[in-house]
């Protein structure tokens, strides 16, 4: 059985653009390096309304963003100059390192292509030795992520390594992280290789011991366990987790293994020290009101993506 069930909880990015929340959670902040996942959408809004939706620059330390589309584009700015629109089964990956800034904005009528928009994005925290890193961002196709079908699966391998496949997608620890459509009627099992594994159901249903899971919960496992799950229904899962990397402290859009560091960026970004995007500085999100320091359990400022 799983070690707990995360159900999803509402938040909100900017005025139009709401999501649902997975990571971090009260009960269980990480999952190996993961420390945040949100799922934004299925999005129906109209072209005139699409810049409501958008996330100004905002700040990160000590993590890696990583941003996965099923639907839709969102177009990403950075302080080192990156601008790069991300479409379905690309990967975005942001390594914040020792600082960095960026915007996500929703500027093109194909954003909205067919009518959905639709994203996943999740941190991944840093090991110490990397947390004061250079800042980098990558951009991979789809063509450079394997994948591996079978009767019924699909999957894709976002990042790490698991069930034999490996990618290039730069990675500083070890993880694995899979996007997997399965047909109803179809059994599979968790990778074998990782301490900490978990499902998040972004559609469809799945069984096990007898329970029905749905949409907008993770189910988080420990290695020795080895559950097999039944496909209710054609569904999409996202499957992530990998070795723990330590407690980190989270404040806003700030992690570190340092709650003093985590006070420095603060102040870093208060006094204008972390850069804004070249391409997209005329406007950024404040820091939040300071009604909670950083923590490793409690709820900090909402973070953004």
């Amino acid at each position: 059985m799983p070690q707990i069930i995360i159900e999803a909880r509402k938040a909100s990015l900017s005025t139009g653009l709401s999501v649902r929340r997975i990571l971090p959670f009260r009960l269980r902040r990480m999952v190996g390096p993961f420390i945040f996942m949100d799922h934004a959408g299925p999005v129906d809004i109209q072209p005139a309304a699409m810049s409501s939706m958008d996330v100004l620059p905002h700040p990160h330390i000590g993590l890696s963003t990583v941003s996965y589309l099923f639907g839709g584009q969102v177009t990403h700015r950075d302080s080192l100059g990156v601008e790069q629109i991300i479409r379905p089964g690309e990967v975005n990956w942001m390594t914040a390192g020792s600082g960095i800034s960026h915007s996500e904005r929703f500027e093109e009528p194909d954003a909205l292509a067919g009518g959905v928009l639709e994203m996943i994005q999740t941190w991944v925290a840093l090991p110490e030795r990397a947390e004061e890193s250079n800042p980098e961002f990558h951009n991979y196709k789809p063509e450079v992520l394997p994948t591996y079908t079978d009767k019924g699966i699909w999957m894709r391998l976002i990042a790490g390594n698991a069930y034999g496949l490996a990618n290039d997608v730069k990675t500083h620890s070890p993880l694995f992280y899979i996007h997997l459509n399965i047909d109803a009627g179809t059994r599979f099992n968790l990778p074998k290789e990782h301490s900490e594994k978990s499902i998040y159901i972004a559609k469809g249903s799945i069984e096990l011991s007898g329970r029905t899971y749905t949409p907008g919960q993770m189910l988080v496992f420990a290695k020795e366990e080895d559950p097999s799950l039944l496909a209710k229904e054609h569904s999409t899962l996202m499957l992530l987790g990998g070795e723990p990397v330590g407690e980190r402290f989270i404040w806003w859009n700030f992690v570190s293994s340092r709650r003093e560091r985590i006070e420095q960026a603060k102040a870093d970004w208060k006094a204008g020290r972390i850069e804004l995007p070249p391409t997209d500085n005329k406007v950024f999100i404040p820091l939040p009101n300071e009604i909670s320091k950083p923590a490793s359990s409690g709820p900090p400022p909402e973070p953004l993506s």
